[in-house]
């Protein structure tokens, strides 16, 4: 399993990369699309959406389930991966190159886990 160290996580398998400003770039982890499996769609959150860590942010949808993406932070969608949406594979491909989407204005990054912390949750999963 991959878990960058200069990221940060959620227990619900996300990861969050902080941008040099007050953005982030939010995606699934290798664990979470190792679990899904195949992805088939991606129903990405709108540009100007605000979310308070913990919303839903999106859904993907794998030949196994439709699952909820939750919002790692507070903030407002500033971009959203538009690729996915014709090629929503690129998160099996790539979990942490296939960003979801880009919040601004955000808070909470101290609630999130370090890469050691993930690893560990997922070890003891």
């Amino acid at each position: 399993m991959n878990v960058p160290k200069e990221l940060f996580y959620t227990k619900e398998h996300v990861w969050v990369k902080k941008l040099d400003n007050d953005s982030v770039l939010v995606g699934l982890t290798d664990k979470a699309q190792n679990d899904l499996n195949s992805m088939v769609f991606v129903n990405l959150p709108f540009v100007g959406d605000s979310f308070a860590a913990d919303d839903v942010l999106c859904d993907v949808e794998s030949v196994k389930s439709v699952s909820d993406v939750y919002a790692p932070v507070s903030g407002t969608v500033a971009k959203v991966n538009e690729i996915l949406m014709d090629t929503p594979e690129l998160i099996n491909q790539d979990p942490y190159g296939a960003w979801i989407a880009e919040l601004a204005g955000v808070s909470g990054m101290e609630n999130l886990l370090s890469a050691d912390d993930y690893a560990a949750q997922c070890e003891d999963e």
